[in-house]
């Protein structure tokens, strides 16, 4: 491919963002799981029109998500990750796309270019926070995008950290509480608690057999948290510019244990071989959340405003790294 065709193909990559997107609202893959279909049978099993449809279907052909072979369509090895009930499925996330405020967003990327202010609020008027509670539809994707993506790092940040020495342990802004069962489940000696706000926090664990041990907590991590031994906040800082994080690890380091760690889990900043995913991840954080991500430096400025020191950093088997900081 020359320069202009991959300059052609960055150009016109929103649509196949659409597309993937409409895919999995529909649930194809899922339907294709099965076997192989023509575009009448997923036409009538997901209520779409056949021609449309076939039109949909040539396109993800093209880029390598199914494949056809007369006139019946099946999954590739890239389609299934659009599967519901596999792990890290991808679903959740391509259905976030469903939602027109956040694609009305990225259309703003401009004016935060020039401004600096946050695209999503400077259009809409309100925060993406905001907009998820007032949207349960769509809220209950972006949750189920957390778990998908928290679950496809979860048992790395688990066995990169040795939780040996603490008895407890809470995960800020845990969501489904899938980073804290990862944890629990390698460390049984920990109890922990899950802690976020009442809209999104789990209320209580996937395995039975965790629930002796774990715990649920709504809140605000702007006013108060749960004391522990140890903090993990996984994919926190990033959502929040600087001062706003400053307010959430001084929250942490007023209630932590004497002794106690405080674990940030995020994408870090010139991590060879996460250019890309990092650079993108960051301008998505100043389209939505009004966040940023951040280099290693930069997190340990964070730490030391809070009253907190970057003790040090630990690359995890995934694309996410621990930060370990401990009190001043």
């Amino acid at each position: 491919m020359d320069s202009l065709a991959t300059l052609q193909s960055m150009v016109t990559g929103f649509r196949t963002s659409a597309a993937l997107s409409v895919a999995a609202e529909l649930g194809l893959s899922d339907e294709l799981a099965r076997e192989p279909r023509t575009a009448a049978d997923l036409a009538k099993a997901v209520g779409a029109d056949e021609d449309t449809l076939r039109r949909l279907l040539r396109a993800l052909v093209a880029v390598g998500v199914y494949a056809e072979h007369d006139g019946a369509y099946s999954n590739t090895a890239v389609g299934a990750g659009l599967r519901s009930n596999v792990a890290g499925s991808l679903r959740p996330l391509a259905r976030t796309l469903q939602d027109p405020a956040l694609w009305a967003a990225w259309g703003q990327l401009g004016h935060s270019v020039r401004t600096g202010e946050n695209a999503f609020e400077a259009l809409h008027g309100y925060d993406v926070w905001t907009h998820r509670q007032g949207q349960p539809e769509h809220n209950a994707i972006f949750n189920d995008n957390m778990a998908a993506l928290t679950s496809s790092v979860a048992a790395a940040v688990a066995a990169a950290y040795d939780f040996s020495g603490r008895s407890s342990v809470v995960d800020i802004g845990g969501g489904q509480g899938i980073l804290l069962e990862a944890v629990l489940t390698a460390y049984e000696h920990l109890s922990g608690t899950v802690f976020d706000l009442s809209h999104v926090v789990a209320t209580k664990p996937r395995s039975p057999a965790l629930e002796s041990r774990w715990s649920s907590v709504a809140g605000s991590f702007f006013e108060s948290v749960p004391p522990a031994d140890a903090y993990l906040l996984k994919s926190i800082l990033h959502d929040w510019p600087d001062d706003r994080c400053v307010e959430i690890l001084r929250t942490c380091t007023a209630s932590l244990n004497p002794g106690g760690v405080v674990l940030v889990v995020e994408l870090i900043l010139g991590r060879t071989g996460q250019e890309v995913l990092a650079a993108f991840s960051d301008l998505n954080m100043l389209v939505l959340p009004g966040g940023r991500e951040r280099t290693e430096t930069e997190y340990a400025a964070l730490f030391t405003a809070a009253g907190l020191r970057l003790n040090r950093v630990l690359d995890t088997n995934s694309r996410m790294s621990i930060l370990e900081a401990i009190t001043a």
